[in-house]
Parts: C-alpha cells; structure tokens; sequence
C-alpha cells in the first residue's frame, strides 16, 4: 500500500535534506525505501486520494460515510528513511487493531544526528506553520456534510512541541480564526516538552487545548532520551513524555503511564540504546490503546490496555498484552 506525506524539507541534488522547504505532496510507493522528489503529485489529487482512504465506515445515526485521519508528526534526530520507517509501523499497527482511516506522515526538516537537537527545535518551530496550512487548514475546509471526517494527531518526541507551536499559530491565522475547528484526538508519546508547559492556563499550550476534543500522553519513566542526565538537555524542564501531565490540566487532558508495559517488554528491545524512547512504534498494547483512543466510543478509564492504579489514581497502560496480535 503507498504512503502519503507531506514534506517541508528543501530538495538538494535530488533529495530531502535537513533544512527547511516549501510543502510537497507525496504519495510513496509501497516498495520505496524513502520518499523522494520524484513521488511529488498535485496537491488537489493528493487531498482527494487520501479523504478517500479516510473514509471507511458509516454514521449509524445520519446513515453517511463517515471515517478518520490521522496525521504523524515525528520527532527529531529523523532522516525522511526513519520517518517513513515508522509511519508505516504506525499505518500497519493501527490496521492490525481494526483501524479503517488513513494515517499520513508530516515530515518536518531534522537531520539525522542526536548532535542536532538545538538546530532541529529551531527548524520544528520553524515549519510548525505549515502543518496548520497545508495540512490541518486544509483538511478543515475540505470538510462536506455529507461525510463526516474525523482529523486526530499522533505526535512522537518533539514532534510534539511542533503540534504545539502549530495550534499557536493557527490561534493567530485569520482564516482559521475566523472559523470553528477542531481536532478530535491529540495523542503524545515520547513528548519533547515541557511537563509544566501543559498545566491548564499556561499560553504555551492553550490554544492546543481549546482546539481537541481530548488529549492523552503517554510517557515512560523508563525513557532515557528525555532523561534530564542527557548532557543536551542541561537546563531543560522535566519532560512531559517522562514525567507525565501536571495535576494542573484540563478535564480533556488524559495522563497514561507507560512504565510498567515498557519494563515488562524491555528484554524484547536489548541492545537498543534508546528503546525507552521508541518502542511505542511496535508495541501491540500501546497500538490497541491508541486505537481505541482515536475511534473515541470508551471512556478514558474504560479501555481494555488500561488499568487504574489505587495509589494516586493514576491510568497506567497494561503490562499483560491486551487486544489483537
């Protein structure tokens, strides 16, 4: 099956590069290693391929199609390979647990080196724009009320900070400002940012909020990259994907502690360095939670992968597997 992206790295010599470019509409061929120039297609045929991917069931109540789409935003230190690489995962992941939408990649310009975080937060920023303008703006204004489409973000890392920076900006975009839009499901994992930038009132994260039905992160003690011991991140904040949410957060906001299932899986990933950071992608009950987060029929403490942990009452991922595969 192809993929579908929309890229804003600039082209050099025939390939994507680490640096910031004009968005591009992909559609990847299923044997591509990664997406190239060459797979560019006209924006209008590349919006009407994927609604129709998107939609694949029907609203019992108005009898129309309906279906969902869900936008990836990666996180930084990624080559357009990599990034690729774990859309698909995510793609073929979600379909194993009974996902019928599509799920497209956003690939912002990071280079493919740990050594460039600073450069690669500067570029997120950067390019955070054109996930509202070419890809949120349009998909809402491509709406038809005789299908209902349901947009929802899965963002890893700091691709998460990118999510964030882009809700802003949209606040500040007149031509969405001036209409009523929202995102259905927003879910972190792995998140890049600040844990005291998401406490309920905070700007930084406000118009984020206000514009999601829910929003759920995920986050791993476990998780080494977000470590504050990591030499780059002298300085920083607690991390949300490691620390989780403030208690400070919205109702909408749903905190999901991923310890225990990483730990009980962890020997699965011996020998990556930074599993703790990434084992989300191939993980069979972070894949069924995610599922049913996105498809929103059960309430936050009711999902097969969770359990409600007595002490503190806290909603932890099962460490058991839960669900298909």
């Amino acid at each position: 099956m192809q993929d579908y992206v929309i890229t804003v790295r600039k082209v050099s010599r025939g390939e994507f590069t680490s640096e910031p470019g004009p968005a591009r509409f992909l559609t990847v061929p299923q044997g591509a290693a990664a997406p190239l120039p060459g797979h560019q297609v006209r924006k209008s045929d590349w919006l009407r391929d994927v609604l129709d991917g998107a939609t694949g069931r029907m609203n019992i109540e108005t009898h129309q199609p309906m279906g969902d789409l869900v936008i990836y935003v990666h996180g930084y230190n990624h080559s357009p390979e990599t990034m690729l690489t774990r859309l698909r995962h995510l793609r073929t992941g979600l379909a194993a647990q009974g996902f019928s939408g599509a799920v497209i990649g956003y690939d912002w310009p990071s280079a493919d080196s740990a050594l460039n975080y600073i450069e690669d937060r500067w570029d997120a920023k950067q390019t955070a724009n054109l996930l509202v303008r070419e890809g949120i703006e349009s998909f809402v204004r491509l709406q038809r009320p005789d299908c209902e489409i349901n947009l929802h973000i899965l963002a890893h890392s700091m691709g998460s900070y990118v999510v964030r920076e882009a809700f802003d900006y949209a606040d500040d975009r007149r031509s969405l400002a001036s209409v009523s839009w929202s995102v259905s499901q927003v879910l972190l994992f792995g998140a890049d940012i600040s844990a005291g930038s998401m406490e309920d009132g905070n700007p930084k994260a406000s118009s984020l909020y206000r514009h999601c039905n829910r929003l759920t992160n995920y986050y791993n003690h476990f998780d080494n990259v977000l470590s504050l011991s990591n030499i780059k991140r002298v300085g920083v904040a607690p991390r949300a994907g490691r620390v989780g949410l403030p208690p400070q957060s919205p109702r909408k906001a749903v905190d999901v502690d991923c310890s225990a299932r990483f730990a009980a899986v962890a020997e699965q990933y011996r020998g990556d360095e930074f599993a703790g950071h990434r084992w989300y992608f191939t993980d069979q009950t972070f894949l069924r939670d995610a599922y049913e987060t996105i498809m929103g029929d059960t309430d936050r403490h009711s999902l097969s992968t969770r359990d409600l942990e007595q002490a503190g009452g806290v909603l932890a991922l099962r460490a058991v597997p839960a669900g298909p595969g």
